[in-house]
């Protein structure tokens, strides 16, 4: 899907694609989120975006586990293939395409760019002797091997000393190119700590990268083979970085390369930061923008572990989000989530923490208070506009507000104090167009509970409910209360549109009671906007502010404050 209104260079966002040998789990959602916020922040900016997502499946541990089970390796690739679709519906991920290493489309195209290597020379065959992670289907150079104690960094499983023929690609060949593009930053790797961790690893040279494998008798017809060499198979992980451009590699989506920022964690990150951008150059194609490596999540405080039992699984998500729902989950994932480089908690405490503190108590609270007093006092329909600059001296509106307090005997305020919504909506807008550049996904949704926190304050200092009492006896009265309420309400609109990457079903939602059809199909919480953000979060007078006479509907709490004494869902 695509933003009705382009604004930008078209945006590409992928996912690292998943081996099928196991079960979706929170590491899989987690990048598969980041992602998908990306992706519908971009459309909401009116970028046209392009988000994929998908599949591995050519691996020697497909062929294992599917002969262990009595299945064909692309029988075991269809059961867990479908299991990660379903896992992404569930999430409610907006992806454009998920593509199958095992789809024709993708073995032809890939066999193209690995004859088009061989053509000119930069794979060639030859011979190794080193190291190789079973667990990860990596080789590993002796330095990384001895420091890691010969065993998989990864998974701590013994590594294996191989010495075989391969082909290799001659990624040494291209060490001053990609040297150059990741300092000057024409290829981004983000979190600045990985870039270090790079250029790190890179000070001993790089070396050739084996990208085949001889096949052995008794191995399972399963992968794609070497151009012109049917003894030997395309190593996985060179056939599967290839996905990104055969995906796109129609006249419909050539537009979108280069790819403007991949995602993926961190412990893939030296394929897509140093081996995948030296291969595109090679084939004479533009590297991504931006290659983006997260850190995990952890599980209480311990690192996450199957024999420990404490491994997040899907079932344990979709607990979660049928006590909370699924945008309680999403949001959780996207603001609490290690997109830095260090690891991240899942926590039922900090999730119930953070679910009060952002959606019930925040913009389940705020929409919930400011639509009951538009009911209330107005019948449910707006009163006149408003610029949402309220203050002294001019601003009668608030003046109102504090002598209805006084009159009340609430405590005096600080009169000099005055609030300007429409210039923090405007900044938070503002700050929202700039996350995509850098990856930091989470600073759009910070603006959105920046303006919240920002409305519940104004409510607070304002006191709607107690001008309501004495309106009738002061000047203006009736009338400030409408301005007062139809600012909050507009910002809360503003507002809702930063929530709405991580919150979709719940936006849609308040856009329904509060007729917003005008930004989007609020049936349809994955349709396209009608305009860009910029257009959309004017405050008060834009095309698709909201106007006097609307009805606001209050309908039945978004988010139901969460219970911390229960128990974990499981």
């Amino acid at each position: 899907m695509t933003a009705h209104t382009p604004g930008g260079d078209p945006f590409y966002v992928t996912t690292p694609i998943y081996y099928v040998n196991d079960r979706p789990h929170i590491g899989h959602c987690y990048s598969t989120l980041v992602a998908d916020v990306a992706a519908r922040t971009a459309r909401l900016l009116g970028r046209d975006t392009f988000f994929l997502t998908g599949t591995d499946e050519h691996a020697e541990k497909v062929s294992r586990s599917a002969a262990e089970r009595g299945l064909s390796p692309q029988a075991w690739a269809d059961q867990n293939a479908a299991r990660f679709r379903e896992a992404f519906d569930f999430m409610r991920f907006s992806h454009d395409d998920f593509i199958r290493t095992s789809e024709d489309r993708h073995k032809t195209r890939a066999s193209a760019m690995i004859q088009q290597l061989l053509d000119q020379g930069d794979i060639e065959l030859g011979d190794y002797h080193g190291w190789y992670d079973p667990s990860q289907e990596e080789y590993l150079t002796e330095t990384t091997a001895k420091e890691h104690g010969y065993k998989s960094p990864v998974t701590g499983k013994p590594l294996e000393q191989r010495t075989e023929q391969n082909y290799f690609f001659r990624l040494d060949k291209y060490e001053p190119w990609l040297r150059e593009e990741i300092e000057s930053g024409a290829v981004r790797v983000l979190p600045e700590a990985r870039k270090n961790e790079v250029l790190g690893r890179m000070k001993d040279g790089l070396n050739k990268v084996p990208v085949s494998r001889r096949i052995k008798p008794g191995d399972a017809d399963w992968g794609i083979t070497m151009p012109g060499d049917p003894e030997h198979r395309v190593y996985v992980w060179i056939e599967a970085l290839c996905n990104y451009v055969t995906a796109i590699d129609t006249p419909e989506r050539a537009k979108y390369w280069p790819a403007s920022v991949h995602f993926m964690a961190k412990d893939i990150l030296w394929f897509h930061a140093v081996i995948w951008p030296a291969m595109l150059h090679a084939l004479g194609k533009e590297p991504p923008k931006v290659v983006y490596a997260h850190a995990y999540f952890i599980a209480e405080g311990r690192k996450m572990s199957k024999s420990l039992g404490n491994f997040i699984e899907i079932d344990q998500l979709r607990a979660y989000a049928a006590r909370y729902s699924v945008d309680a989950v999403r949001w959780y994932l996207a603001t609490q989530g290690p997109l830095g480089a260090t690891d991240a908690d899942w926590a039922y405490g900090r999730f119930v923490e953070v679910y009060n503190a952002d959606l019930a108590n925040g913009i389940g609270n705020a929409t919930s208070r400011v639509a009951q007093m538009i009911e209330k006092y107005f019948e449910g329909v707006l009163a006149d506009r408003c610029d949402g600059r309220f203050g002294f001296p001019d601003g009668k509106a608030l003046q109102a507000a504090l002598a209805a307090r006084e009159r009340a005997g609430n405590p005096p305020t600080d009169g000099a104090r005055t609030f300007e919504l429409a210039a923090s909506t405007d900044a938070a807008a503002r700050r929202a167009a700039g996350v995509l550049a850098s990856g930091q996904i989470d600073e759009s949704t910070a603006a959105g509970v920046t303006l919240v926190r920002e409305i519940d304050d104004f409510i607070t200092y304002a006191a709607p409910f107690t001008l309501a009492k004495h309106a009738e006896h002061i000047e203006h009265g009736q009338r400030a209360l409408g301005a007062i309420l139809y600012s909050c309400a507009e910002a809360l609109r503003i507002a809702s549109l930063f929530f709405y990457p991580a919150c979709p079903d719940k936006m849609a939602e308040l856009w329904r009671r509060w007729g917003c059809d005008h930004l989007h199909d609020p049936n349809d919480a994955d349709s396209g906007f009608k305009a860009p953000l910029a257009e959309l979060a004017e405050f008060g007078t834009g095309k698709f502010s909201l106007k006097p006479g609307q009805k606001i509907e209050k309908g039945d709490p978004l988010f139901m404050r969460g219970d911390p004494k229960l128990d974990a869902p499981a």
